[in-house]
C-alpha cells in the first residue's frame, strides 16, 4: 500500500491537519476541550457511515487518533473517560513521548486471522494433486473432489502454496504481524492485534501495513507548534528522504516553506550523515577485525536496538557513532545553544530515539513528513507559488550523506570514505532491509559468515525513503533521491568542511 493514497491515508492527513490548525489558532484550554469533542464531527461529517459499520464508530476512532496525534494516551475501553482527559498536562511546549509510542486502537482492529493456509474455490481437484505430495505433515486430503487442509496438522510451511498449478491455495496472515520483523504482534483474547512491547522496536511497519488503520503512533505536533507560538527559536533539521514527499516542493523552496510554519531556520541532516560516515569509517578501520569481528552501522535506531536486543553478545559490534540526527542537532546547538531542534523525517523510531535521556538535550521534537504536511495544510502553504531560488537550496552536505536515505547508501558512504583514507583497504559489505532480513543477517554474522564485514541494517524495506512517516511511493522517491545526490556540491563525506567539528561534537 506504500505510495497509494487510501482512505486510511486520508483520515491520517485530516487528523494531522486539524490538530495542527487547532494548535496554531487556539490558546484557551476551554476551547481546546470543546474542539477535541467537536473535531471528529468535522473530520467525519454527515449522518451516514462511509468507511465502517457505523458513523459513531468512525468518529470514536478519529477521537482516539486526535489524542494520539497530540501525544495523549489511548483511553481505556471499560471506563467513561472524556476525550480531553490528560489535556492539561499535554498541551505544553516541553513534553516528550510517553510509552508506548506505537498503539493499537482496539475497536478499529478487524480481528484479522492468525497465519493460516487455506484452499480456495479455485481448486480443480487435479489428478496430480502436488499439494498433497509435498506436504511434510500429511495434512492435505481430498474431500468431494477438492483439496482439504487439516489445520491441526498444518505447520504453515507454504509448500502446497508453491506447488499448486492453479494458485488455488493461499497463505493468509494478518498484515501487521506479517510486516513486523520482530514477531511482536499477536492476538489478544478477543482476536484483536496486541503488541508485545518487550519485542517492539517502534519501526512503524505495522502502522503502515494495517489496512484498517488500527495502529497509530503518538505525535509531538501540538507541542512543537506551542513552542513556536511561545517564541522559541525552533530550528528544523530535515532528513534527506524529504525529496519527493511534498508535491511541488523542491529543495530550493523548502527553507521558505518551513519558515512559513514558524521555524527560525532549516538545516539538512545529511550534514550529520557526513559526520556519521567519517566516524564510522575510522572506527571500522581501527576496530575490525582487531577488536570486533564485524561492525554494524548505527544510523537506523530500530535496526540497532533490534541487533542489541536479540544479539546482546554482539552489542559492541554495533557502531557507537551518534546518528545523523543527533550529530546535526549538536552541530547547531554548539553555535546556537538557545535553539530548540525539531527533526523532520520519515521515521517513527526516531521519536523513540529522541526520548532517550542521552538525546533529549539535543533533539526537542520529532515529527514525520506526514505530520509536517498537516502543518503545511493547516497554514495553507501553497508550494506552487513559493519562490524557486537555487540560492536557498541546501549545499552543506555530500552526495554520500544524502544517500543515507536509501538502502545500501550508508554502507556505500562509509566504504567511499575508507577508500579515500586508505585506497588499498578492502571493505566487504552486506546490507539488509526490513527487520526480518536484518535478523537473518545477524544470524549469519553470529555464525561467523561475515567476519571482517561492514553490516548495514535498515528497518524499513527500501530504507528511510519508505519509513512509516513518508507520503510518497518509495520507488519514485529513490529515483528522485538519485537526482538530488547528483546535485550535491561534494561527493565524499570527507569533503565536508564540518568534518573538523567531529571530535568536539563527540564529547
Amino acid at each position: 500500500m506504500r505510495g497509494i493514497y487510501t482512505p486510511v491515508t486520508d483520515i491520517r492527513r485530516k487528523v494531522f491537519t486539524e490538530v495542527a490548525r487547532m494548535a496554531y489558532e487556539v490558546d484557551e484550554m476551554a476551547d481546546l476541550d470543546y474542539l477535541m469533542r467537536d473535531l471528529p464531527y468535522e473530520i467525519i461529517p454527515g449522518e451516514e457511515r462511509s468507511l465502517r459499520s457505523s458513523i459513531f464508530l468512525e468518529r470514536a476512532i478519529v477521537s482516539e487518533r486526535i489524542r494520539l496525534a497530540m501525544g495523549l494516551s489511548l483511553r481505556p475501553l471499560d471506563e467513561s473517560v472524556p476525550a480531553s482527559e490528560g489535556l492539561q498536562e499535554s498541551v505544553i511546549a516541553d513534553k516528550y513521548y510517553e510509552p508506548p509510542l506505537i498503539n493499537v486502537i482496539k475497536f478499529a482492529c478487524n480481528r484479522c486471522p492468525e497465519k493460516v493456509v487455506k484452499v480456495t474455490e479455485m481448486c480443480q481437484g487435479c489428478l496430480a494433486h502436488p499439494c498433497q505430495e509435498v506436504c511434510p505433515k500429511k495434512a492435505i486430503s481430498f474431500r468431494n473432489g477438492k483439496s482439504h487442509i487439516d489445520q491441526s496438522l498444518c505447520v504453515k510451511c507454504g509448500r502446497c502454496v508453491s506447488a499448486c498449478p492453479y494458485n488455488a491455495i493461499l497463505k493468509v496472515e494478518r498484515p501487521c504481524a506479517k510486516a513486523c520483523g520482530m514477531d511482536a504482534i499477536h492476538s489478544d483474547q478477543y482476536g484483536r492485534a496486541e503488541i508485545d512491547y518487550n519485542k517492539c522496536v517502534s519501526c512503524g511497519m505495522c502502522l503502515v501495513n494495517c489496512p484498517f488503520g488500527a495502529i497509530v503512533d503518538k505525535g509531538q505536533l501540538f507541542q512543537l507548534i506551542k513552542s513556536i507560538k511561545r517564541g522559541d527559536k525552533v530550528i528544523a533539521i530535515v532528513a534527506p528522504a524529504f525529496v519527493n514527499q511534498f508535491p511541488g516542493l523542491t529543495p530550493s523552496k523548502l527553507r521558505t516553506a518551513m519558515k512559513q510554519l514558524g521555524f527560525a531556520g532549516v538545516a539538512e541532516v545529511a550534514v550529520g550523515a557526513d559526520l556519521c560516515t567519517i566516524d564510522e569509517a575510522k572506527d571500522f578501520m581501527e576496530e575490525v577485525p582487531s577488536k570486533h569481528p564485524f561492525m554494524g552501522t548505527s544510523c537506523c535506531p530500530a535496526w540497532s536496538v533490534m541487533a542489541k536486543k536479540l544479539f546482546p553478545q554482539y552489542a559492541d559490534c554495533i557502531s557507537m557513532t551518534m546518528t545523523p540526527m543527533v550529530l546535526t542537532a549538536r552541530l547547531i546547538k554548539r553555535n546556537e545553544p538557545d535553539a530548540r531542534i525539531c527533526f523532520v523525517g520519515p521515521c517513527a523510531a526516531k521519536k523513540l530515539e529522541a526520548s532517550r535521556r542521552s538525546v533529549r538535550s539535543e533533539v526537542d521534537f520529532v515529527v514525520t513528513f506526514e505530520e509536517i504536511m498537516g502543518m503545511f495544510e493547516a497554514k495553507e502553504v501553497d508550494f506552487t507559488n513559493l519562490p524557486d531560488d537555487p540560492a536557498e537550496a541546501f549545499n552543506d552536505a555530500s552526495a554520500d550523506g544524502r544517500g543515507f536515505a536509501v538502502s545500501g547508501g550508508v554502507a556505500q558512504a562509509v566504504v567511499n570514505a575508507i577508500h579515500k583514507m586508505d585506497p588499498d583497504r578492502e571493505v566487504k559489505v552486506v546490507s539488509a532491509q526490513g527487520l526480518a532480513d536484518c535478523r537473518k543477517m545477524m544470524m549469519m554474522a553470529k555464525a561467523g559468515k561475515y567476519n571482517g564485514y561492514l553490516l548495514e541494517g535498515m528497518a524499513c524495506p527500501g530504507g528511510c525513503i519508505a519509513g512509516a512517516g513518508t507520503l510518497a511511493d518509495p520507488a519514485k522517491s529513490a529515483a528522485m533521491l538519485t537526482k538530488y545526490k547528483a546535485e550535491a556540491p561534494m561527493k565524499n563525506a570527507l569533503d565536508n568542511e564540518y568534518k573538523d567539528s567531529l571530535d568536539y561534537l563527540k564529547y
